[in-house]
């Protein structure tokens, strides 16, 4: 499997407007709630409690949000960009830019946790990073990540 295997271009948003956590999940998750047919709120509810365990705002610019639901088929997994950065109580006490948010059924561990190692480990590289940032589109969201994306 591949990143690009479960990343959608619908579910990429390349100007996020929130400028704080609660807010960014919000944007992240209204695309999802349409491809994978779940509620928003229990989705929300779901990061925030996620969120409360610790920050998943890794440091570096970069927050990966995530969360098992109950009754999801299949994972889902979408992206964001903050171009002024978000608060996003990152390890670092920087803005967080970049995002990728997962959701996974309750019972996939496996899965989940191999697609969150194979993003941790591409957001190491600092030039992709930056592509990232600069991307205009979700196109070239699309594009930047395939050129990183590998099997897992």
């Amino acid at each position: 499997m591949r990143i690009l295997d479960v990343l959608q271009k619908e579910a990429i948003l390349v100007d996020l407007k929130s400028q704080d956590k609660k807010g960014v999940l919000e944007e992240l998750v209204t695309p999802l709630t349409h491809i994978a047919h779940i509620d928003q709120e229990d989705l929300v509810r779901v990061l925030i409690e996620r969120e409360r365990l610790g920050s998943t705002g890794i440091g570096g610019g970069i927050g990966i949000p995530h969360g098992k639901l109950k009754g999801l088929k299949s994972l889902v997994l979408g992206f964001g960009l903050s171009r002024r950065g978000v608060d996003f109580e990152s390890i670092d006490g920087r803005p967080t830019h970049i995002f990728f948010l997962l959701i996974t059924p309750e019972n996939s561990t496996g899965v989940h946790l191999k697609l969150l190692a194979q993003i941790s480990r591409i957001l190491k590289n600092d030039p992709f990073k930056k592509k990232l940032f600069n991307a205009a589109d979700s196109e070239e969201v699309l594009s930047i990540i395939d050129e990183e994306d590998e099997e897992f």
